[in-house]
C-alpha cells in the first residue's frame, strides 16, 4: 500500500486562501466571487476553485448570489449564538481536563503560545492572530487527553475563523483576548480545573456577547436572508 502524502490538495489550498481572505475582511458580505478571477489570481485552473467554492458554500461561508454564482454570506446571528454556546462547553471541558492532566506540559510549553500570540497582535496581521489563537486552543485541547474535544471543535473551525476575524476587526482589542488566554493558561498550570473551566467559558461568553450584540444591532438589510440561513443550516 502506497504512503499517503500529507501535503494539502490543490482544492484544500484554494479553500484555505479564500477562507483567509474572508476571515481577514478582504472579502466582505455580499461580495460576489467570480471563478475565473479567483483562478487567475491564484494561478490555478477553474476546477479546484469550483470545488473549493462549493465546500465553502456547504460550510455556510458562501451563499447563492442573485441571479447566479456565489457571494460571501452575511454572518448568521442565530448560528453564531448557537456556535458560541457549544464552543463555551467544549472549551470549558477542554481547559478543565487540561488542568487535571496536562499542567506540567502547560508550564513547560504554554508561555511560547502566549508569546507568539502577542507577537501576532503586534504584527496587526489578522491571519496571524487567528492562527495563533487556534494554536493556543488546540494546545489546550491536546492537553485535555480527550481527543473528542478537538475533533468536535474542529468541525466548526472554518466558520469560527470567519467569526474570529469579525471579532478582531470590530470587537475588543486583540491584546485583551491574549490577557484572557494568559489567565486560562495560568489556571491550567496551577492544576485548577474549576478556575480553568470558569475562565474559558467566560472568555467565550464575552466574545459572544460582544459580537452577537453588534449583529443584532445591524440594519435588517445587513442580516442573513432567512432563506439563505435555512439553506446554510441544511448543508451543515
Amino acid at each position: 500500500m502506497r504512503t499517503l502524502s500529507p501535503q494539502r490538495t490543490l482544492v484544500e489550498q484554494v479553500y484555505e486562501a479564500i477562507l483567509s481572505e474572508i476571515s481577514a475582511g478582504k472579502l466582505g458580505p455580499d461580495q460576489r466571487l467570480i471563478q475565473e478571477e479567483l483562478a487567475e489570481s491564484l494561478g490555478v485552473s477553474r476546477q479546484p476553485v469550483q470545488q473549493a467554492l462549493l465546500l465553502l458554500r456547504s460550510h455556510g461561508l458562501l451563499c447563492d448570489a442573485p441571479g447566479r454564482g456565489l457571494m460571501v454570506a452575511p454572518l448568521d446571528t442565530e448560528y453564531v449564538r448557537n456556535l458560541y454556546e457549544v464552543r463555551a462547553v467544549l472549551d470549558g471541558l477542554g481547559s478543565a481536563k487540561a488542568a487535571e492532566r496536562g499542567s506540567e506540559t502547560a508550564r513547560k510549553e504554554g508561555a511560547g503560545f502566549i508569546a507568539r500570540g502577542r507577537a501576532a497582535v503586534a504584527s496587526r496581521s489578522i491571519a496571524r492572530m487567528i492562527t495563533t489563537d487556534m494554536d493556543f486552543h488546540f494546545f489546550l485541547y491536546g492537553l485535555s487527553g480527550n481527543p473528542l474535544v478537538a475533533e468536535s471543535s474542529a468541525a466548526h473551525w472554518s466558520y469560527l475563523r470567519r467569526v474570529m476575524g469579525e471579532v478582531l476587526l470590530r470587537g475588543e482589542t486583540p491584546g485583551q483576548i491574549w490577557d484572557q488566554h494568559e489567565a486560562i493558561l495560568a489556571a491550567v498550570c496551577a492544576a485548577d480545573p474549576a478556575e480553568a473551566e470558569r475562565l474559558a467559558r467566560a472568555h467565550i461568553s464575552h466574545a459572544s456577547d460582544a459580537l452577537v450584540g453588534r449583529l443584532v444591532d445591524q440594519p435588517a438589510s445587513e442580516s442573513a436572508p432567512k432563506s439563505s440561513t435555512r439553506r446554510a443550516k441544511a448543508r451543515r
